[in-house]
């Protein structure tokens, strides 16, 4: 019992420090007078008295956080904050009701952009941008953001951070303690934020639209102030500036941080999965625009070029932007980009699906295994680069990605039981498994989640939250041995 009450304190720290990241709505409502501000005051007093009376209830249990308890934790927070999360939309409508407000502020912390709100243009300004910041907030992790500060009140942050940084190598240290760590991480990200809202703000974009685009192109997230998602502008500039943020995005922040660190360019060389990334999206790009150029939907390769490269790199880094309906495109496409949404981001980014590193991995067993039946006595170590790899992380891989086909075969089946489509329920568990965004079908890019009922919108919520953490993180709490002493 001290144990659930030691995690419950540290939970109401991150629910009061979650209530002060919506100042910044609030600050956007007050200055652009757009009628939203008494909400955020109420969902912030809301979030805030929860946290503190958590707090009181729970002081007496003030300790580390230890163990397995950090995965206990990392769940709570993922699947509670959204209900705070919730608050500033229901409230604003309350005719959305809990379930699809839950399902906007789960797509909102873990990055995904699946959305069931239409008449994004006429919204609060204010309310587009809590939408944006909860999925900048999501990008990196909120829990990361726990980890910096949560040591000075007495719960530390090692557990928390294994728990939350997606990826098979989770030991890697960056910096000797784990919140210099964290904020070395934080800092890395919110300079990039900064750099990407310059570049859209230089390249014509309004300046509150450069900050929701901001924070969404940087979490990989892909909301929008705008039901035309980036389309709305219309600009081969800002869909350039697009891509690179996308792509830098996509690689591992350890290397971000240790290349702005060291000064150099040699953490982005000697990185097993930005190579093998980057050249996957160059190669994605191509055919994908090959093929719309050969099937006549553009007239010229470089009209095929630009909508390809744009869309193809959102969707697999699953950002989820869109400036065209490509839904419409010819079948292979938009299957292939949900392909590479499955696997193509590295580690530590903040992009979704099983990650580029166990890919490799998966390959490199594969290849073993081969060698294996070829030569029975012959040594053969799985291998990233000169690095051989321990039995026990492709086990661990192997593991992973086992649980991860269950859970998308266990989902489609689910949701075509309660109704869609083939298309539809398989891009719909891939988009939200892999914390994409946007499908194909009823919820291509050019319609919203809003289609579906309340059991599949429930279904797309617990999806985001498993493809966020990674499965593992939730699996394990309905598992005996987590319980046992």
């Amino acid at each position: 019992m001290r144990r659930l009450l030691r995690v419950l304190h540290a939970f109401s720290l991150v629910a009061m420090l979650f209530a002060a990241t919506m100042l910044l709505p609030l600050a956007v409502s007050f200055f652009s007078n757009d009628g939203a501000l008494a909400i955020y005051g109420q969902a912030l007093l809301i979030t805030l008295a929860s946290g503190g009376a958590l707090w009181l209830a729970t002081h007496h249990a003030r300790g580390e956080v230890e163990g397995r308890d950090g995965f206990l934790l990392v769940a709570m927070v993922w699947s509670l904050l959204p209900v705070y999360g919730a608050l500033p939309l229901i409230l604003h409508d309350p005719s959305m009701g809990f379930t699809r407000a839950y399902f906007e502020a789960v797509s909102g912390l873990t990055a995904t952009g699946a959305t069931v709100m239409t008449g994004l243009d006429e919204l609060p300004i204010s309310i587009n941008i809590w939408r944006g910041e909860m999925q900048w907030l999501g990008g990196i992790g909120v829990i990361v953001l726990a980890v910096a500060i949560l040591p000075m009140l007495g719960v530390g942050g090692r557990q928390l951070l294994k728990a939350e940084i997606p990826g098979p190598m989770k030991e890697t240290k960056l910096t000797p303690r784990i919140a210099e760590t964290a904020k070395g991480l934080w800092l890395v990200y919110f300079v990039l934020t900064l750099a990407c809202l310059g570049a859209y703000w230089a390249g014509g974009m309004p300046f509150l639209d450069a900050l929701m685009h901001g924070f969404t192109t940087m979490g990989l997230a892909g909301f929008s102030n705008h039901d035309a998602s980036f389309g709305h502008f219309n600009s081969p500039l800002l869909e350039a500036i697009a891509i690179v943020f996308m792509l830098i995005a996509g690689i591992n922040f350890a290397s971000h941080f240790l290349a702005l660190r060291r000064r150099s360019l040699r953490p982005y060389i000697t990185d097993p999965e930005a190579k093998a990334f980057l050249a996957l999206m160059v190669a994605g790009v191509l055919i994908v625009a090959l093929q719309l150029w050969t099937t006549g939907v553009y007239d010229d390769f470089p009209t095929a070029l630009r909508y390809a490269a744009f869309n193809t790199v959102s969707i697999a880094t699953t950002t989820g932007y869109a400036t065209t309906d490509f839904g419409q495109w010819p079948a292979f496409a938009g299957f292939f980009m949900l392909f590479l949404a499955s696997f193509a981001t590295c580690s530590g980014s903040t992009g979704g699906g099983i990650k580029m590193i166990r890919a490799r991995l998966l390959y490199a067993q594969v290849y073993r295994e081969f060698v294996r039946l070829v030569h029975p006595h012959a040594v053969s170590p799985a291998k990233i680069g000169d690095t051989v790899v321990p039995n026990n992380i492709i086990f661990a891989v192997l593991g992973f990605f086992f649980i991860f086909i269950a859970t998308l075969t266990t989902m489609t089946l689910l949701m075509m039981a309660s109704g869609l489509d083939e298309v539809t329920a398989i891009s719909a568990v891939v988009a939200t498994l892999c914390n994409v965004g946007p499908g194909l079908g009823a919820v291509g890019p050019a319609s919203t989640f809003a289609v579906l009922n309340d059991f599949q919108i429930w279904l797309g919520s617990i999806a985001m939250l498993l493809g966020r953490l990674e499965l593992f993180a939730l699996f394990l709490l309905l598992t005996p041995v987590f319980w046992q002493r």
